[in-house]
């Protein structure tokens, strides 16, 4: 019989934070969803999109109209306008955001290069303001 192992220690608040947040369905995406439905607009929601270089699972799509839509969280893909980069010594948080950040850029570029069209709203935008926005699109992928 081989010693016990003792106990796991317990996770670190940031580890429990960053457990506790959302990839899917969060309050911003719920919000334009609803307003995207209201305008008659039908949609899927985790759909996979095979490309060469990657798979990618936009928030929203609209299959027929190649029309692939992300909600971006103002934090995780470092918004100028409220992303603020915790104290961080180590430099983890600026080089994860850049990260990020260059894969949104290469996201967007392999969809376009197989002919989709992407929108990008930011979590703090208005879900009207970015469901018209999308519509205006849908539309122009219908008549276009």
């Amino acid at each position: 019989m081989g010693v016990p192992l003792p106990p796991a220690p317990p996770p670190s608040s940031a580890s429990k934070a960053m457990r506790s947040n959302r990839s899917a369905d969060t309050k911003p995406e719920l919000a334009l969803r609803r307003q995207l439905f209201r305008r008659g607009l039908r949609y899927r929601v985790g759909y996979r999109i095979s490309l060469p270089q990657r798979v990618v699972r936009p928030d929203i799509v609209f299959t027929r109209r190649k029309l692939a839509v992300f909600v971006d969280g103002c934090f995780w893909h470092g918004c100028a306008l409220h992303c603020r980069m915790p104290s961080d010594p180590s430099g983890y948080w600026h080089q994860k955001i850049g990260r990020n950040k260059a894969r949104d850029m290469a996201v967007n570029e392999a969809l376009g290069a197989a002919g989709w069209t992407v929108v990008r709203v930011w979590e703090h935008e208005s879900a009207e303001l970015s469901a018209e926005a999308i519509a205006v699109a849908v539309r122009q992928r219908t008549n276009g």
